[in-house]
């Protein structure tokens, strides 16, 4: 299954052919997005998961297929469709195609993407990280976990963090820069802790993360703190959709758009499996790691 070279071993996010960086993302209402959030931004949140996955290969976004699952009077897909649209527009992506179905009513909508993208000199893999690496991560965590809980305890929040959770922005241009430094990159949008704990697997090695290191926006420790729990809760509430780069100390010496965060939050070294610390002290690995694309 999926033998192909351009499939990378299904070890990645994304597959390479023939010069594309090809990807395809789904969202489901109630799983990936709330209920009642507004229909743009879940436009905008499905063009942005995928354009991330491009960037997370250093790829430029050039095109899409769409998947839209249609249920009522078509109010909500059009505010959706407007949503989609300011965020191509944004990303540079140009919608070329898909597919409509009709839903019955009170089924939960189910949307799809397939976006593409041209490779740069370099399309990093999750495979390629090396032992002795530094685990750099471009952005910030937690902003988005935080957002959704406020959003749980009242459908009227709004803010900085519910805005990093219904309106995420992938790091494009900072993923093509750092692409051709990078030993392996990946963004990750299921939570920091689990993807870096897929990115040691494909490279054959161990991750090790200081927790106490992990770049927290001011308006996440203002809501959250900035103790262990907050950044247990950064390092696992996923949907941040900034970048994880392996790589040596010349990874430092790129220049990023004004305002990209570039931080050391551990290493890979010999061995299999995750460990954490927190102010030089060993932490034991939470149960849930981040989100799991499982029934």
């Amino acid at each position: 299954m999926a033998a192909h070279p351009a499939a990378r071993n299904l070890d990645d996010d994304a597959a390479l052919l023939d010069g594309w960086v090809i990807t395809h993302d789904t969202i489901a209402e109630g799983v990936h997005y709330l209920p009642d959030d507004p229909a743009d931004t879940v436009g905008w949140k499905l063009a942005a998961v995928n354009a991330s996955d491009l960037a997370g290969k250093g790829a430029k976004p050039e095109a899409a297929l769409l998947s839209l699952a249609m249920r009522g009077d078509g109010a909500w897909e059009a505010a959706f469709l407007d949503g989609l649209e300011q965020a191509l527009g944004e990303f540079g992506m140009t919608l070329i195609g898909g597919d409509t179905i009709a839903l019955p009513d009170g089924s939960p909508r189910v949307l799809g993407m397939t976006a593409l993208g041209r490779a740069g000199a370099s399309t990093p893999s999750r495979s390629g990280g090396k032992a002795g690496d530094t685990l750099w991560l471009a952005g910030t965590v937690g902003n988005a976990a935080a957002g959704l809980h406020q959003l749980k305890a009242d459908p009227s929040a709004s803010g900085t963090l519910v805005d990093a959770y219904r309106k995420p922005r992938p790091l494009i241009e900072a993923g093509a820069l750092l692409a051709s430094n990078a030993h392996a990159m990946m963004d990750i949008s299921d939570g920091l802790l689990i993807d870096a704990s897929r990115l040691a697997k494909a490279s054959g090695l161990k991750a090790e993360i200081h927790l106490s290191a992990l770049p927290l926006s001011e308006a996440f420790r203002e809501a959250r703190g900035n103790g262990l729990d907050a950044r247990l809760l950064a390092a696992t509430g996923g949907d941040d959709y900034a970048l994880l780069v392996s790589g040596g100390e010349d990874v430092l010496g790129i220049s990023l758009p004004a305002g990209t965060r570039l931080v050391a939050i551990g290493r890979l070294v010999e061995g299999g499996g995750l460990s954490l610390s927190h102010d030089g002290a060993e932490v034991p690995a939470p149960e849930r790691l981040g989100y799991e694309h499982r029934a």
